[in-house]
């Protein structure tokens, strides 16, 4: 259905890309943000995040996890290329490699590439994955708005929805979205991709999300010594080496509710892993520390279906830790979904 109306919930990496693959199949698409979009109060899990484009530990996971995180990794080199080439802003797709440090299941991880044709290499360290990438998550979503603007897609910013009111439903169709500002909002189709604020939107709708905030920390490096040329994850940390020469380390898992705050102990303890990792980090400045929330689901599965009682209310939200690394290919599933070009799913 060409030029029909939808309003896109969320204004992260996933709301940005689904409003992208719904206006290139012929949408007219409103992108709801409740703060402004590529702004640090906006992108939540998609701002702060490392930009690490690949599972860790992908063989602790479940293939479902897995297929649309691999999916997803694979479409960044060009989908970087075109948001580059379109917007002049470079998101800093780097392919850099991931070293897995002992302790690990060797065998079973081995099992797992070998099975998923992950190209490694053993060695006293543990296993390197050459092809793993990253993007940085701010310039990414910087040229994400920009390609948005460009390509006609209505950004409506610092605009919060009430929670959906049953009551106000037609025949089970969703006609119209009440702001907390009391505007009313029209469109043929709506797709929350809020993250972490997913539940509250649908929690009078009988959706059972089960998708609640989990807080992450994560400090900047500038590097002083010893540089490191690849991401390393080691014991549930990880240190990620930026394009632009700093260093990332991280994250935590906080189930702290809707708290963004950062906190000084939980800062000496990342710092005391990232130096375990790489001892000159004891000498190198910290130059920021944030956290974000991530949108925390079961196994880190997220839904990509439409609402089971809404006919044209669909959800694509609910990624948890690969909310980055799976946005392609989600994006593409719930347009594809949305615009019948896909059976009905739901992951």
């Amino acid at each position: 259905m060409i030029n029909k109306k939808v309003i896109v919930v969320g204004g992260g990496i996933v709301g940005c890309l689904t409003a992208l693959e719904l206006i290139e199949r012929g949408c007219k698409v409103t992108l709801v943000e409740r703060n402004v979009v590529a702004s640090q109060t906006s992108g939540e899990s998609s701002w702060a995040g490392a930009g690490i484009l690949f599972p860790l530990l992908p063989w602790m996971y479940k293939d479902a996890v897995n297929q649309l995180a691999i999916e997803g990794a694979a479409i960044y080199q060009k989908l970087c290329e075109y948001l580059l080439t379109k917007t002049g802003i470079d998101p800093e797709h780097l392919v850099c490699g991931m070293q897995i440090q002992h302790p690990f299941d060797e065998n079973q991880a081995i099992a797992w590439c070998e099975k998923n044709a992950i190209p490694y290499q053993k060695n006293a360290f543990g296993l390197f994955l050459p092809n793993v990438a990253q993007a940085r998550p701010p310039q990414l979503l910087k040229a994400l708005r920009q390609a948005l603007l460009q390509s006609g897609v209505t950004l409506l910013e610092r605009t919060e929805l009430k929670p959906l009111n049953p009551a106000e439903l037609e025949n089970g169709h969703l006609n119209t979205w009440q702001t907390t500002a009391d505007e009313t909002l029209i469109a043929d189709q709506f797709v929350v991709t809020s993250g972490a604020w997913s539940f509250e939107l649908l929690k009078n709708t009988g959706q059972d999300l089960n998708v609640k905030p989990m807080r992450g920390q994560i400090l900047l490096y500038q590097q002083t010594g010893e540089k490191l040329a690849h991401i390393v994850y080691a014991n549930g940390f990880y240190l990620v080496p930026r394009k632009d020469g700093l260093l990332l380390a991280g994250s935590t898992l906080e189930d702290v509710g809707f708290d963004k705050n950062t906190t000084e102990a939980v800062k000496k303890e990342m710092q005391t892993k990232a130096e375990n990792i790489l001892p000159s980090l004891k000498h190198a400045p910290i130059l920021k520390h944030w956290s974000g929330l991530r949108p925390g689901t079961p196994d880190n599965l997220p839904t990509i279906a439409a609402h089971p009682s809404i006919k044209n209310l669909f959800l694509n939200t609910g990624h948890f830790r690969y909310g980055l690394t799976m946005a392609p290919a989600s994006a593409r599933r719930i347009a594809a979904i949305m615009c019948d070009d896909l059976p009905e799913t739901k992951i």
